[in-house]
């Protein structure tokens, strides 16, 4: 049985996304209020696998778990798109002429916006987490209350789903990266299927420092599918660079790095993994 860290409870987006990642295997959940106590989970314990939201293709990436990711020492061996959907729930003997308010995350609630417009007879309550909204609702009973969270969410809970699929955009996906401790990242992911490479570099603050790095992997033929950029806490004016690559040949891929590497100040390879 592999234990998986995720930030939230059972039955938020990534318990969903752990149990679709690791679908035929059997999974204990470490459930963590924060995504620092996800990577000290793995740190504390090697055995422990990490599961972690990098990007949402509404929202944006999620830039402090990039440093998090940085600095935590865990290699990344796969990753999960998501699709997002939201539902809103309550207790089974509420209904529309009873309901008064609904709560969730605040991330879910903007992404239901146009649909809470067309009811605004409720009062909008932030909460830490939709999977959390839906617990607090059943477990105290509050009748009149509404959440919104994933359907599962609901059931798992008890509560009756109103209507499901309330999302204002429907091409809502969230990325997930599945991280351990390097000495284990063999045993999760085999060599012979990596095909996607996550790197993080700082460049000198030279003119076309950024272009003549794009320049070598396109000649290798590299593909690049994501570049963000964050500052460097105390250097003005400099960038970490953190690079998503996907590559055909593994070998080609290897000696692009090394051709960049002398291009760069603190190149670091994130992870190698499976593109999905």
């Amino acid at each position: 049985m592999k234990r998986i860290a995720i930030q939230g409870i059972v039955g938020s987006f990534h318990d969903i996304a752990a149990h679709e990642f690791f679908q035929e295997e059997q999974i204990q959940l470490q459930c963590c209020s924060t995504f620092e106590q996800v990577f000290d989970s793995v740190r504390e314990d090697p055995t422990v696998i990490a599961m972690a939201a990098i990007e949402n293709t509404i929202a944006g990436s999620l830039l402090h778990n990039y440093e998090l990711l940085r600095d935590s020492g865990t290699t990344i061996v796969g990753e999960h798109k998501l699709h997002i959907t939201h539902s809103i729930c309550c207790l089974p003997d509420d209904d529309w002429s009873t309901l008064t308010e609904v709560h969730s995350h605040p991330v879910a609630l903007m992404q239901t916006r146009h649909y809470l417009e067309r009811h605004p007879g409720l009062r909008i309550i932030e909460g830490e987490d939709t999977a959390g909204s839906a617990r607090m609702i059943a477990e105290k009973q509050h009748h009149g209350w509404a959440a919104i969270c994933h359907a599962e969410a609901a059931r798992m809970y008890g509560l009756k789903v109103l209507e499901e699929g309330i999302e204002d955009n429907k091409h809502n996906f969230t990325r997930f990266l599945v991280c351990s401790a390097p000495q284990k990242a063999d045993m999760l992911r085999p060599l012979t299927e990596v095909n996607k490479s996550s790197i993080v570099f700082a460049l000198p603050h030279e003119e076309g420092s950024l272009s003549a790095i794009l320049a070598i992997l396109s000649f290798y033929k590299i593909n690049l599918t994501k570049i963000q950029s964050l500052p460097i806490i105390g250097h003005e004016w400099e960038y970490l660079f953190y690079v998503d690559v996907v590559f055909n040949s593994l070998i080609r891929y290897r000696q692009a790095i090394d051709a960049i590497i002398p291009l760069t100040r603190s190149l670091k390879i994130l992870g190698e993994y499976k593109e999905t």
